[in-house]
């Protein structure tokens, strides 16, 4: 007997994803639990495992195609049943027809009398089922009834000419209408955005053309509608970080010892930046339609680059924890981003976030928010520079700090009286001990 393996439930608010690629291939033997293919969603890569032993005998979704959750991606077969890849197909002629047709027409209950005869076309030879087009996907589906438009006036990316989330998004960033409108003869005809314009022949031979993973374009449009959606702007301050590094130096060692964990600058950070979102809360909120929602917990996302592009893992009840708690859990979480390994549930729920550009170098930088959210703080390279102490001019290890936000929940004077809550607990971090 068959074992389907179909696609697992990603997540909150996760309802597709991307086959990454199949470790497997027909006809190859697979013990229970060992991955067989990887799907990529928009927030993280997830490895499928083999729901039983035996050999895989289908593929029913190839890699690059967009599934939903449940959906059948193949099946196992039971010790020495023949892979259904591997079955004698029946030769085409008039005495087979009829047989094949009955069985697609008995392959599914569920099928409709278009799909039985577009199987029934497709086994006569009068072509492949795969050249029939695929509804939208159900996100796309979603945001096209929310939008009053139809799939016919969106242009799908997608496997099959599927449309996908983001060519709706497209579509209506390029002003489609929802009722289309016949044009008279004589009226100009809209121009589409200008495509890439080709490359040279002397140049063509040494570009490489790769398609985006599905979480590299998530990250692409989830940025480019936090430009379009929010009122953002950028306020900046510098920490004199002496006190934290002389505190870091001191007691690194012991710390170590004793929480199994180094002491880093993220820990101090994130602690500061739970003591600023108590005094400001609109800097922890976020708003949805006419209201504003508060959050009275702080989930800290902290921003962290692997190979397949930035993810944010996050902090939950950071305002709980000590600086010790902290750190285990953002290494814990670190180390999974860069192992592939971090589940949804360790990437939903933030209400802040922090970046930090400094690890590779970056001095300033105006960060984009993670929407909804309504604030996330830049972190930058620390750098001695002359400053004025007491009256004298002294070098000094200097750090410049960006907090970008959203003008629409947050005024000027609440992010500028933030980030100075947060220079002031980093350059005095006695205060995070003492909760002032």
């Amino acid at each position: 007997m068959a074992s389907e393996i179909r696609v697992p439930t990603l997540g909150e608010s996760v309802t597709e994803a991307t086959i990454g690629k199949w470790f497997k291939k027909i006809g190859d033997a697979v013990n229970a639990d060992e991955p067989l293919l990887e799907l990529e969603t928009d927030k993280v890569t997830i490895e499928v495992p083999a729901p039983a032993a035996g050999t895989l005998s289908e593929i029913a979704a190839k890699d690059g195609e967009t599934v939903g959750v449940g959906a059948l991606l193949g099946s196992i077969s039971a010790g020495g049943e023949k892979p259904a890849g591997k079955a004698e197909e029946p030769k085409a002629g008039p005495a087979t027809k009829p047989e094949a047709v009955a069985q697609a027409a008995g392959a599914s209950g569920a099928s409709t009398t278009k799909e039985a005869a577009a199987k029934t076309a497709a086994i006569a030879g009068e072509g492949p089922v795969e050249k029939r087009d695929m509804p939208p996907a159900p996100s796309a589906a979603k945001l096209l009834a929310e939008n009053n438009l139809s799939a016919d006036q969106v242009t799908g990316s997608g496997k099959r000419g599927q449309v996908l989330k983001g060519d709706v998004l497209e579509a209506i960033a390029k002003g489609a209408n929802a009722a289309p409108a016949v044009s008279a003869p004589a009226a100009p005809v809209s121009i589409p955005a200008a495509a890439r314009a080709p490359s040279s022949p002397a140049d063509e031979g040494r570009e490489e053309r790769v398609r985006m993973t599905k979480l590299r374009q998530t990250i692409a449009r989830r940025l480019k509608e936090a430009q379009s959606s929010a009122a953002m702007l950028t306020t900046f301050n510098e920490v004199d970080m002496k006190a934290v590094m002389d505190l870091r130096s001191k007691y690194k060692d012991v710390f170590e010892k004793k929480h199994g964990v180094k002491l880093g600058f993220m820990g101090f950070f994130t602690k500061a930046v739970t003591h600023a979102l108590k005094e400001i809360p609109a800097v922890n909120a976020e708003i949805d339609g006419t209201d504003i929602i508060y959050k009275n917990f702080a989930h800290i996302g902290v921003a962290v680059g692997t190979e397949k592009g930035l993810v944010v893992p996050v902090v939950r009840d950071a305002d709980r924890m000590s600086i010790a708690e902290i750190e285990k859990e953002i290494g814990r979480l670190g180390l999974a981003a860069r192992d592939g390994k971090l589940s949804v549930a360790d990437m939903q729920g933030g209400t802040f976030t922090i970046s930090n550009g400094g690890v590779y170098g970056s001095l300033m930088s105006t960060p984009i928010l993670n929407a909804p959210q309504s604030g996330i703080l830049g972190m930058h390279k620390i750098q001695d520079r002359p400053v004025v102490v007491g009256g004298q001019i002294v070098i000094r290890p200097m750090m410049y700090l960006a907090l970008s936000y959203d003008h629409r929940i947050v005024d000027g004077k609440e992010a500028v009286t933030f980030l100075v809550r947060v220079k002031e607990s980093l350059e005095d971090p006695e205060r995070l001990v003492l909760d002032l």
